[in-house]
């Protein structure tokens, strides 16, 4: 059996000490991913404007800062909506970028409690200008315009829930290769929400003078 020294001892717990020190695990780099959000709204009328927006960030497979071809030129956006007995109609149209543009291909199917915007564009003639990394939430291409239900509670609250399957981005072509969407972990989905409250009523003329009565009543007990 062999006996090493106390400095024997001390040169190896040393040694050990900084191999391990120098062993610093590598941390994974994770994929540039475009944004899709859509807004939360606080609402006091009825009828509620709900912006969408789509973020290009650089790195990710579509954008432009990647080759002609590669550019985002087309989108699927599906919301889900709920409550949606709290929805009496519902809208989802182009706007921001997009509004000056012409698709060669524009849809907006709707069924309870969902709607969607399908938009294509050349991007010889409609490229879309978006902002490469412009700030949060980047630059609305849409909108969702809901007519709430006569009699709706006040302080009812619709969530907006991005569906992870039908909401992507494409090229024009569609192209497999650099589709983006959650399961290839290229694209993030930000959900919004309406937030329904009823309007301040106006105050009567008697309200009125009452509150004035006191808040003279006030004033005067102050300079006493």
């Amino acid at each position: 059996m062999h006996r090493y020294d106390k400095r024997t001892l001390s040169f190896y717990a040393t040694l050990i000490v900084i191999v391990l020190g120098s062993v610093v695990p590598v941390a994974q780099a994770q994929p540039s991913k475009d944004v899709i959000t859509v807004g939360t709204v606080l609402a006091t009328a009825t009828t509620v404007d709900v912006p969408v927006y789509i973020r290009d960030v650089s790195g990710s497979p579509l954008g432009l800062d990647q080759p002609a071809g590669s550019r985002i030129q087309s989108y699927s956006i599906k919301v889900n909506y709920a409550p949606a007995s709290a929805v009496q109609s519902v809208t989802f149209s182009r706007a921001g970028i997009t509004t000056a543009l012409t698709p060669t291909l524009e849809v907006s199917p709707s069924s309870t409690g969902a709607i969607s915007l399908l938009d294509t564009f050349d991007e010889s003639t409609d490229l879309i200008p978006f902002v490469l990394n412009g700030a949060t939430p980047g630059n609305q291409v849409g909108h969702l315009v809901f007519t709430l239900t006569p009699g709706t509670p006040s302080g009812t609250i619709i969530s907006l829930t991005l569906d992870p399957t039908l909401t992507l981005l494409t090229d024009q072509g569609g192209d497999a290769a650099t589709k983006e969407n959650t399961s290839s972990a290229n694209l993030t989905l930000v959900n919004g929400s309406i937030s329904f409250v009823d309007s301040v009523p106006a105050l009567s003329t008697y309200m009125l003078l009452l509150l004035a009565a006191s808040l003279a009543v006030a004033g005067l007990r102050i300079r006493l």
